[in-house]
This record gives C-alpha cells, structure tokens and sequence, in this order.
C-alpha cells in the first residue's frame, strides 16, 4: 500500500475502525504501511481509544440480555446483542484451541463460537440447533482474533435462521446457517414429562 498522506490515512483509520474497531495498533500499522507509534499518535488525535477500550465501549452498549443459555456458555467474548435480530463476539485464539504441531485452530472451535452465537441471539428461555449448514473458508492461526456476527434472517413460529459469518480482520474465514428451534414453555413441558413417568 502506497503511503498516505497525514489527513487522508487518519480519515481511512477512523472509517476502518468505525466498522470493525477489533484491530490492534500492530495491525494497523500493517495495514497502512507505518510504524506503530504513528497509528498511536493519529488515534490519539482522533480521539479513538486503544482495542480493550473499544472493545469494552461496544459491551457496554449491549442492548438485550441473553435468555437462552448462560452468559459463560457463549463462546468467545460477547461485544453485542439484540435478541431476534443480531449479535456479535470476539474469540482470540490461543494454544487452548489449536493444534500443537501446526499452530492452527481446531475447526470445533470455530464452529462453537458461530452455533452458541446463533443460540444467544434468539429471544427464548430455551434454544436447539436442529441443522447448521457450514464453511471454513481459510483456517485460522494463533493469535488470531475472530469476529463473529449473527444476524436473524427469518423466523416462522419457533424455528429461526441465523446467519453467522466470522471475520478475522476483514477476511471472511467462516461463515454458517443455523436453522434453531426456540422453546418458550420448556418449565411447562419438563413439569408434563416428570408427570408421565
């Protein structure tokens, strides 16, 4: 990438991050071709805070609760949701999910993060994944960060589609449909079947 000039790569820097703020100042450095401590100076100028402060920023402004499972069951860490409609998390990848010899994520990693963002981000006590059509473009490495974004394409009675596509940076490493039955008087069936027995 050609350098740019001061005002036209702070303008590209601040549209980057708008749209994606999970960049590191290392990354970012990369992606404009110049030195780590210039990103920091031009954020600075900015206003933009550093990644953790970003990222913390976009958790705060969450706009539902999750119902369908515990907060510590979502893979990864949970920057956004509004129930029926989307939701984003973070998982960084470290020795815990890849294989030692060649450094690269195990794929059920990459899936759980999709499927149990798919499950958060419907609006039920209770949510089951009956089909998940997938696609692991690219595999992914140590270190690397993976953004994973749902969106709620349609919902007929108590089964909803959810797209996720998981981004490392901009590149699109895997994406999914996952067809979910939501179960809102799962206490009422429970009780029924405890009867029944």
């Amino acid at each position: 990438m050609a350098r740019l000039a001061k005002k036209v790569r702070q303008e590209a820097l601040h549209n980057l991050l708008a749209e994606s703020p999970f960049y590191t100042d290392e990354e970012l450095a990369a992606h404009f071709g110049v030195s780590i401590q210039t990103i920091r100076l031009d954020r600075l100028e900015l206003g933009i805070p550093e990644v953790r402060e970003r990222i913390k920023n976009m958790a705060k402004k969450k706009l539902d609760e999750v119902k369908s499972l515990p907060i510590e069951e979502v893979v990864g860490e949970l920057i956004h949701i509004e129930l029926d409609r989307s939701g984003i998390s973070l998982l960084e990848i470290t020795e815990e999910h890849i294989f030692s010899r060649t450094q690269i994520a195990r794929g059920h990693h990459i899936f759980a993060q999709a499927n149990s963002l798919a499950v958060a981000v419907i609006d039920a006590d209770v949510v089951l994944t009956a089909a998940a059509r997938i696609r692991y473009i690219r595999p992914v490495r140590l270190g690397e960060k993976l953004v994973a974004k749902a969106t709620v394409r349609e919902t007929k009675g108590d089964q909803s589609k959810v797209r996720v596509e998981t981004r490392v940076q901009d590149e699109l490493v895997f994406s999914g449909t996952f067809r979910v039955f939501r179960m809102r008087d799962f206490d009422v069936m429970a009780s029924h079947k405890q009867e029944d027995v």
